[in-house]
């Protein structure tokens, strides 16, 4: 009775593995492959390479999930206006980026420190609390990895 028992409990485990795999591999085609927070702090000259960064992780995986923090001068790109050293401007990168789902957030904290006016943040870009909180609570909270371009 026990070997019969123990045979059953098997062959429902298999049936429950390979269930599981299927059910994995049947996942939706919009969920994504991987969650990655880029953390921005540093000014315009750092957000060029990290936006193509952030353009080529795309090209990789476009599936992934992406989300640029920025805080202090990072946050510098985002500002109405905003220019590389080529004159270029960034928010047509931004709203590239933006089309592909990536998301763009700003430190309310360096707005005040700063004297900064909410009203200069481009509109692609949401405003939170905090950008070191906010990378702090998407990795603990929603499994981003975090990536320092």
């Amino acid at each position: 009775m026990n070997c019969s028992l123990g045979k059953v409990a098997a062959a429902a485990a298999m049936a429950f593995a390979f269930t599981g795999a299927a059910l994995a591999d049947n996942a939706p085609a919009s969920a994504p492959t991987s969650k990655v927070v880029y953390h921005l702090n540093e000014g315009v000259d750092k957000a060029v390479p990290a936006l193509r960064n952030v353009a080529n992780h795309l090209s990789a995986e476009p599936g992934a999930k992406i989300v640029v923090v920025t805080h202090g001068p990072g946050i510098d790109f985002l500002l109405e206006g905003a220019k590389d050293k080529n004159g270029n401007p960034f928010d047509a990168v931004v709203d590239t980026l933006q089309a592909k789902g990536v998301e763009f957030r700003v430190c309310n904290n360096t707005l005040v420190s700063r004297k900064i006016d909410k009203g200069r943040v481009i509109p692609q870009a949401k405003i939170v609390p905090s950008g070191v909180a906010e990378i702090g609570r998407l990795q603990a909270k929603e499994a981003y990895v975090y990536l320092k371009p």
